[in-house]
């Protein structure tokens, strides 16, 4: 390591005085102007990651649904999956290091990781739309040139263009070529002869409304539709041409407020549907005939896919085990669903996608999505395998067909991270293949009325949870509390948590009615405020 070119590059990228941040499930995200060191430091950060690793590490700029003046920036580890937990905390060590104790940090990370200095190191890096993402990541590529790493700079993508990439980089190849055609072409191939097998194929062009947020979607979204089977017809919005990133619009605003995004246009009954600003979440809606906004978000998705993939699985007769993971902010409805009638388990685990990635893992195929419309479908190595045989050797016609149909499917799927592109394809192929309208789908089970609160509080540590963060053990009393209301209620259930980034808790409750739900939300923020050191003026009712 040169210690007079990292000095040197080092001060061109100074840490601003006082600001601490912490590496956390979404990576750094704060306001584009503070993040100028941070980005150089994760391009050092890649560099020891790789030669720990011997593999391709990705770097992508982005802050996914924050509005447009933040930016952010996270590191893909070699399959495309989150940074490991143990490099989070270098992470935030390495950020948080005054301009003197790099030098040393960065010593003892090599140190503690056994990095091998004699190894080479390569890096691919991506970047969001925002004003601010072309300027930060050639801050990155200043922090991999310093430590020698050779980078491969992929420019505007998606946040699951970069996962697959590296994914394709590190497998060489057996995922994919790790280029951007090569993403659309193994995608819209997949998804095209799925299109063929549905029983109205060609008959009738399938329209879909697009809410690009304004982000990063629009543009891939353009370059891929000339991939597209002609039945297909996307109709992009909110592109960017006009309009800031995620203000008003995307998944994220579509999923808080209940209400379809500025700038598209809804008629009664057209599938519609929001990405993120960096694409890797979707949610779908539609209004009814009396105007009435229905929301189709990741628990329904989640159990679109299952009941498609479950009936599959029967028909080509495998012992093949399947599972569905949620957080306890699933709505109460899709678990009983899940587990009562389609008989999937159901395994709920913390909040934060690389929580849900990891349980996934643990079965043949793992459904994982959040509330908000992030997830995927995870095959083991052992069934994806056995499926791609029985599709190429099975005898039997009925078995070899629905073999075919899952290898399709699993080609279609990015399962290296939630994709809104790769998930949409996979939704709109079930609903072809299953002859299936959007209000059939939505009909499948109805929602329990839910509200989401916040309430602010002097340090947010004082609230602990057990039972993958559906009861809080401390402050005491707090949970007896809880328990005391929802008994008040029909069908009812609320939970506490602290927020990752910010000193507030989260409440979430369901109930038989909306205004029990609210009436429920409102009594448990009363019970934090007391119990839990609230800040301000108490929660008034809704």
């Amino acid at each position: 390591m040169d210690s007079e070119a990292l000095k040197k590059y080092s001060a061109l990228h100074p840490k601003p005085a006082g600001l601490t941040l912490q590496y956390g499930t979404a990576g750094f995200r704060t306001k584009a102007e503070q993040l100028d060191h941070v980005m150089f430091r994760m391009g050092l950060l890649a560099v020891l990651r790789s030669k720990a690793v011997v593999s391709t590490i990705g770097i992508m700029v982005t802050a996914s649904h924050n509005p447009e003046e933040d930016n952010g920036v996270k590191l893909v580890d070699p399959l495309g999956e989150m940074l490991h937990p143990s490099w989070e905390e270098y992470a935030t060590q390495l950020a948080n290091a005054e301009e003197g104790e790099l030098q040393r940090i960065i010593t003892e990370i090599c140190q503690k990781a056994a990095v091998n200095h004699h190894k080479d190191a390569s890096v691919f890096i991506g970047r969001d739309t925002r004003p601010s993402s072309e300027k930060l990541s050639q801050s990155v590529i200043d922090g991999i040139s310093v430590l020698g790493g050779q980078y491969h700079d992929y420019g505007l993508v998606t946040t699951p263009q970069l996962h697959y990439m590296v994914c394709c980089r590190n497998t060489h190849g057996q995922y994919g070529k790790a280029t951007l055609e090569g993403y659309y072409e193994k995608l819209s191939k997949a998804f095209t002869e799925l299109i063929k097998q549905s029983p109205s194929s060609g008959e009738s062009q399938r329209h879909l409304k697009i809410d690009c947020a304004n982000g990063i979607g629009a543009l891939k979204l353009s370059e891929m539709e000339s991939y597209f089977p002609e039945e297909v017809l996307i109709h992009l919005y909110n592109d960017g041409t006009k309009e800031k990133l995620n203000h008003l619009c995307g998944a994220d605003f579509v999923k808080v407020h209940q209400k379809p995004p500025r700038g598209l246009d809804m008629k009664p009954n057209e599938r519609c549907c929001s990405f993120d600003g960096d694409a890797d979440r979707i949610v779908y809606y539609y209004k009814d005939a009396t105007g009435h906004f229905h929301l189709i978000d990741g628990d329904k998705i989640a159990t679109l896919i299952s009941i498609f993939l479950k009936e599959l699985l029967a028909k080509v007769g495998q012992t093949l085990k399947m599972a569905v993971v949620q957080t306890a902010y699933a709505n109460g409805s899709s678990t009983r669903y899940l587990e009562e009638t389609l008989k999937v388990p159901v395994h709920c685990v913390k909040t934060g996608v690389k929580h849900l990635h990891h349980k996934a893992q643990e079965f043949d195929v793992g459904v994982y999505f959040e509330a908000n419309g992030h997830g995927t479908v995870l095959f083991s190595k052992a069934a994806e395998t056995k499926i791609r045989q029985l599709a190429k050797e099975e005898k039997d016609d009925e078995k070899r067909e629905a073999a075919k149909v899952l290898e399709n499917m699993i080609d279609l799927i990015n399962q290296t991270v939630g994709d809104a592109v790769s998930d949409m394809l996979v939704i709109e192929a079930i609903l072809a293949l299953k002859g299936l309208t959007v209000q059939q789908w939505d009909a499948i089970y109805t929602d329990l009325p839910n509200r989401l609160l916040k309430v602010q509080v002097a340090d947010r540590r004082v609230i602990d949870t057990t039972d993958a963060e559906r009861r809080a053990v401390t402050p005491p009393g707090l949970q007896e509390k809880i328990d005391a209301l929802v008994k008040n209620y029909k069908l009812s259930r609320a939970f506490v948590r602290p927020s990752g980034t910010e000193d507030v808790v989260r409440i979430y409750a369901e109930a038989d009615t909306q205004e029990n739900a609210d009436a429920l939300a409102h009594e448990v923020s009363l019970a934090v405020y007391h119990l839990a050191g609230g800040k301000g003026a108490p929660p008034q009712p809704m």
